[in-house]
């Protein structure tokens, strides 16, 4: 198994220290400092074809099957 951090190479035991460090820094922030901190957009994941074929998929899926909950629901109440 790859115990690599995609894409920067480093073990990801080396990189625990360093995501603890961080955690203790953002628990003294002040709460306006943390929001700041907090509200930064992520960037997109990269993610293969297959991967956005199956959450396009997903999301199709939910839209059918709750509209096929709402029909229902209007149905019964006739």
């Amino acid at each position: 198994m790859n115990d690599t951090h995609q894409g920067s190479g480093v073990p990801e035991h080396d990189r625990q220290p360093q995501q603890r460090s961080q955690d203790k820094q953002v628990t003294h922030l002040d709460p306006d400092q943390l929001v700041a901190e907090t509200s930064r957009p992520v960037p997109r994941a990269a993610l293969s074809a297959r991967t956005a074929a199956g959450l396009w998929a997903l999301r199709v899926f939910a839209v059918l099957v709750s509209l096929i909950v709402i029909y229902t629901f209007i149905a019964q109440l006739h």
